[in-house]
């Protein structure tokens, strides 16, 4: 097994056979902009975590699962909750895995759907097949390649089951084709992230990317970023009477610090004078 940190906030142990994650947050809270390269199936353990995506908001719990898919823009707040740590185990449907279980099974619905964040209902299928991930952490040895692969083909016959449509997510192995960048970026502003990434989103790189969004919004990314951001911020702690503290991480801040830098150097006072 190998066993890594990140930022310090976060210990993940991992099997590298079978992509399946331990994840277990001690601090008050982790955070991170995430755009997955593959599919993840999700079982919250204890703890909280709050998704904020272009659309919506949700906040998850202990004992909800889920299927996060892959190139889809999130920001994920990861918490404590009831006293107990944030944990959760996570197993990653890779497309080289995909590809080949689709090779031998039919897919059910060839059509590609537009398949955001999904919350299962309990299932005793779901907490069987958890349960029996978790106990793969109590191995000394690594998970067997064999047995890994039939891990992951019950992960997918699970989701096929209790989901008639997801073949049309699973399926499709197709990449970011070049799309609207204004519309885009209107949806995504608040994602934390390199400007590599928001190229790679809309099909651009980096240098098309800068071209093409000063074409549109005749300024530079960063500058239109951040009074976005500080437009964001200012009416949720105006209109929704949100503290600073739980604003500035949505908004798509690093820190406090920088938050309440970059709206009193906007605005002319700190945002703790809307309190």
């Amino acid at each position: 097994m190998i066993f890594i940190y990140i930022k310090n906030m976060a210990e993940q142990q991992q099997n590298r056979f079978a992509k399946i994650v331990w994840t277990v947050t001690e601090d008050n809270f982790f955070k991170d902009e995430i755009i997955l390269e593959f599919h993840s199936f999700v079982r919250i353990i204890s703890g909280e975590m709050r998704v904020v995506q272009a659309d919506n908001s949700y906040t998850f719990g202990a004992g909800d699962t889920l299927l996060f898919p892959r190139n889809h823009l999130s920001a994920v707040i990861k918490r404590p909750k009831d006293g107990r740590p944030y944990k959760a185990v996570v197993l990653g449907l890779t497309t080289d895995r995909l590809k080949e279980f689709y090779t031998t099974n039919k897919i059910q619905n060839v059509h590609a759907i537009h398949y955001g964040t999904k919350k299962f209902n309990q299932h005793p299928l779901l907490d069987g097949f958890f349960a029996s991930l978790m106990s793969i952490f109590e191995l000394e040895d690594e998970l067997p390649e064999n047995i890994a692969s039939l891990k992951f083909q019950e992960a997918v016959s699970i989701l096929r089951a209790l989901d008639k449509t997801v073949d049309g997510l699973l399926a499709d192995f197709s990449q970011p084709g070049k799309i609207n960048l204004v519309d885009f970026m209107e949806k995504h502003y608040m994602f934390n992230m390199p400007m590599e990434k928001f190229g790679y989103l809309t099909g651009r790189s980096l240098s098309t990317f800068h071209r093409d969004f000063k074409k549109v919004f005749y300024t530079s990314p960063q500058k239109w970023l951040t009074k976005k951001r500080l437009d964001l911020a200012y009416y949720q702690l105006t209109e929704k009477n949100r503290k600073p503290v739980d604003v500035y991480l949505e908004a798509g801040f690093e820190n406090l610090s920088h938050f309440s830098f970059a709206f009193k150097k906007q605005f002319g006072y700190a945002p703790t004078s809307l309190i």
